[in-house]
């Protein structure tokens, strides 16, 4: 869970060689940074507490990106905008990102990847809210994901620590729910949305961390330091500016497939670089996930 994204328009033109490599190299952005950034937040936590760590990210990086809008010309938000701003990134920064770095605290980054990988399956539930109705595959994709979600919670990885299994099945909620209900309203366009959602999550973050009573750390390692900043500029800045691009440029399906990488992604580097131990239901619970996951995108996408 990196930032909201805006609507995207399908390309309708043949694509230059020059645009196919730029869409290569911004798939590979997303997959490796995106997939990167869960163990980025384990790392970082070494120091830094969750709420206070996400929003010092999310709120320099807002207020960079605003502040480069803004020169560039672009309007600010109007005061609806604002509202409508402040409430999808409560839900999606605040409770779903501010909820993976508290549970990345007792949960290895990689299962915490694959549980927000369940967000689409929520995402399909909250859609029946505004008469948006599953079809029948899109139905079986729901209880296969769930399934999989049952036995991630049930995995040697998971039931030694409650409160982050229960704090990851909230973000995915929050997420799916806020992505859900964005849709429709007056939001600022395109990449101010980001820098408007970024800055109000992140408010949203510093509260929460004030009243968890979390402090900046006298003596933060540089380690995780560089962890904290990685976040910011990588995983906020330059992986959704590449994730803006492929929105413009390719089918939603194609921009939208992180979500079957970054898992494995964040699995691999958890277990390589991070000492993580899997266990083999927590790989299937993963697959079953996934497989829940990829009936419901690609029956929309079709």
């Amino acid at each position: 869970m990196n930032a909201p994204a805006p609507d995207a328009v399908p390309a309708k033109t043949p694509l230059s060689r020059e645009t196919r490599w730029a869409i290569g190299l911004s798939l590979l952005t997303l997959y490796l940074i995106w997939g990167s950034t869960y163990l980025a937040i384990r790392v970082a936590l070494e120091s830094w507490p969750p709420f206070l760590m996400a929003a010092l990210r999310f709120t320099t990086a807002g207020a960079l990106l605003y502040a480069f809008l803004r020169w560039r010309g672009l309007p600010a938000p109007t005061r609806t905008q604002w509202g409508n701003a402040a409430v999808t990134g409560l839900l999606l920064l605040g409770l779903g990102n501010g909820l993976v770095c508290f549970a990345e605290q007792s949960v290895a980054s990689g299962l915490a990847a694959v549980a927000v990988a369940s967000m689409p399956l929520f995402a399909a539930l909250f859609g029946t809210l505004y008469r948006q109705w599953p079809r029948r595959i899109e139905w079986i994709g729901l209880a296969i994901g769930f399934i999989g979600v049952v036995l991630l919670n049930l995995g040697g990885g998971m039931t030694g620590s409650p409160a982050g299994a229960a704090a990851l099945v909230v973000a995915s909620a929050a997420w799916a729910f806020g992505s859900v209900w964005s849709r429709g309203r007056d939001m600022p366009p395109a990449a101010m949305n980001t820098a408007a959602q970024m800055l109000c999550g992140g408010v949203g973050l510093s509260i929460a961390a004030l009243a968890f009573g979390e402090r900046l750390p006298t003596a933060p390692t540089t380690a995780s330091t560089l962890a904290l900043v990685y976040l910011a500029v990588f995983g906020s800045l330059i992986a959704f500016t590449a994730y803006l691009y492929l929105l413009r440029t390719v089918r939603p399906v194609l921009a939208t497939s992180y979500a079957y990488v970054n898992p494995p992604v964040a699995v691999l580097l958890g277990a390589a670089l991070g000492g993580e131990a899997i266990h083999i239901g927590d790989l299937v619970a993963m697959a079953v996930i996934l497989g829940g996951v990829a009936l419901i995108t690609l029956t929309r996408g079709k």
